[in-house]
């Protein structure tokens, strides 16, 4: 008796990268999400089209969008790869109970975060709590971690917790205030910027001295701690978010030379995959962090 050959399934990778570019809306997103190149998105797609005997996508020379059956198709395979990610993120919290994974952004981590870690540790106890610093916020369904810490519109999050808001204003070191006493007194100083928020000066120039015209260009870094560091040194002078200056400026290492600043669209948010469960240790060490 002869066994019929099975039909053969699509590659996962072939429908990983069908999901994450039409979720993202391109080749090149998907690519950056995969950490592969979008070559590679464009060749996985294309056997995954090749096994459906359909276009998934148009090739416009603006980029693709999906065709109808590409759009029938992709929130089902964003609903399985969400619940796929949950239950590998379920499976990796089960074998390892006994540890927290936080994702944060660098500068939160550094300046914010780090003076919380002592007393989240002690709430812990016997759990260990581990620190992935990372540039963007993570997809919480997907990846395995337990708490995200970053920038977030005002807008409520699943599963957020406001921790404050932001603003921005100038700081420097204290020797370098002494001749700053109005924004016209900036000419002239060197303006130091953060490459993540690099409209920081325009705008905050723009709100509070319209009429002022400043030459606000300066060197830039891809670190705000190092940045902070630098004007610390006296170095110059940078645009201070304010949950990120605050310990700075009680301790006098920097000073906010201005009263004026400016409300950001932005807050400082904790977001966790899914609703915490009153008196866990997650609400606990949630707790302690806003505290």
């Amino acid at each position: 008796m002869l066994t019929p050959r099975k039909p053969r399934s699509p590659p996962l990778n072939a429908l990983r990268a069908f999901e994450s570019a039409a979720r993202l809306g391109g080749f090149k997103a998907a690519a950056n999400e995969l950490s592969v190149t979008p070559g590679a998105v464009a060749q996985h797609i294309k056997t995954l089209e090749s096994w459906a005997g359909a276009a998934l996508f148009e090739r416009m020379s603006q980029g693709v969008r999906l065709t109808p059956l590409g759009e029938t198709v992709a929130e089902d395979f964003a609903d399985a790869f969400d619940r796929l990610g949950q239950a590998v993120i379920r499976l990796r919290a089960d074998a390892n109970p006994r540890q927290i994974r936080i994702a944060v952004l660098p500068s939160i981590a550094q300046l914010w975060l780090s003076q919380r870690l002592p007393l989240a540790r002690a709430r812990a106890g016997s759990t260990t709590i581990s620190i992935t610093a990372l540039d963007s916020p993570p997809n919480l369904y997907r990846e395995p971690f337990d708490i995200s810490i970053f920038f977030h519109q005002k807008k409520v999050e699943d599963h957020g917790i406001k921790v404050c808001d932001d603003s921005i204003f100038p700081v420097c070191a204290p020797a370098l205030a002494e001749g700053l006493r109005r924004p016209a007194d900036l000419a002239g100083m060197t303006f130091l910027h953060d490459t993540r928020w690099a409209r920081d000066w325009e705008l905050w120039l723009s709100t509070v001295a319209p009429d002022l015209r400043i030459d606000s260009r300066g060197p830039g870094f891809s670190l705000y701690s190092l940045a902070l560091q630098e004007v610390q040194n006296g170095a110059g002078v940078i645009m201070g978010h304010e949950p990120l200056v605050r310990a700075s400026l009680e301790n006098g290492s920097l000073v906010a030379p201005f009263e004026q600043t400016v409300k950001l669209s932005q807050c400082l948010m904790i977001t966790t995959p899914h609703a915490v469960r009153k008196n866990s240790l997650i609400e606990q060490i949630i707790t302690t962090l806003c505290a």
